[in-house]
């Protein structure tokens, strides 16, 4: 009896543990968003959004105030298109700018809002037009070597 008692309480903390860690995985892996605050979509379309994708934060100032709830591409602009939900109890104007960054050196992408000045706030459906794409890092590197390279074959040039 007492071998039996001890089983059920080793298996319920067995599942305890795993529920855990799963929810912990779903968390860090931004797949799993648990938030009852209402929301308004606002577009934005960007040249290129580098590896943002679906569930992605929106922050302003380090705080979540958003998600990324679709990307799609517009085959008129030839650009991306992001669609976000950002949380009603958050206001910004319409001049407001976006930009697609990176935590840290090599993590995850976002996209950040900067605040403008205008009277007017977002609404839903609106299309910010003030956006600044993602900073591809392998562009980075092209263009440092290619300026290098051209640097050298001016240097030899001048002897």
């Amino acid at each position: 009896m007492q071998r039996s008692k001890n089983d059920v309480w080793v298996g319920l903390f067995v599942i305890i543990g795993g529920l855990a860690i799963l929810f912990l995985a779903l968390q860090a892996a931004n797949l799993l968003t648990v938030s009852f605050q209402t929301t308004y979509h606002v577009e934005a379309k960007f040249d290129n959004v580098g590896g943002l994708k679906p569930k992605a934060a929106v922050r302003s100032g380090g705080v979540v105030v958003g998600r990324v709830e679709d990307i799609s591409f517009d085959d008129r602009s030839f650009q991306a298109k992001v669609t976000m939900a950002l949380e009603s109890r958050y206001k910004f104007p319409k001049d407001s700018s976006l930009k697609i960054l990176t935590s840290g050196l090599l993590g995850d992408q976002y996209v950040g809002i900067e605040a403008g000045a205008d009277d007017k706030n977002l609404v839903a459906g609106d299309t910010v037009s003030a956006t600044q794409s993602a900073v591809v890092l392998e562009n980075l590197i092209g263009q440092f070597l290619y300026n290098k390279a051209a640097d050298g074959s001016a240097d030899k040039g001048k002897k």
